[in-house]
């Protein structure tokens, strides 16, 4: 299984999907916003990012740039329930700036497994 990075600043939100990650076998990280996850990726060079959008400290969107900058082989999932504005228009502009895969807040344990899973292909026996 995959080392995964949650970057979200809801203290309820984040825990629970850690846990989930956990119980699909995934070795999960946590940070409460951009600043932080920028710094905890510097340590553990996860297999994958997963970014709020909008967060205090340094929002996913400058999150997603810097990594793309200084790891460009990264893949990210980038989440959003949205803000002042649609949470469709940031995944969209995440996506543009190199996230492999947006999901909408909420989303399911289903969607979040098949997002994780199309960027870690099964390879045949």
């Amino acid at each position: 299984m995959a080392h995964l990075l949650i970057i979200d600043d809801d203290d309820l939100f984040r825990p629970m999907l850690r846990e989930n990650l956990e119980q699909l076998g995934h070795t999960v990280t946590e940070a409460s916003n951009g600043k932080e996850g920028l710094a905890q990726f510097a340590r553990v060079q996860a297999d994958l990012v997963l970014t709020d959008l909008i967060m205090p400290e340094k929002e996913g969107i400058e999150t997603i740039i810097e990594l793309r900058k200084k790891w460009p082989g990264v893949k990210v999932i980038a989440m959003s329930g949205g803000g002042r504005v649609s949470a469709s228009n940031y995944l969209k502009t995440a996506q543009q700036l190199g996230a492999a895969c947006v999901l909408h807040k909420p989303f399911s344990n289903d969607e979040l497994t098949a997002a994780i899973d199309s960027l870690f292909p099964k390879t045949k026996p």
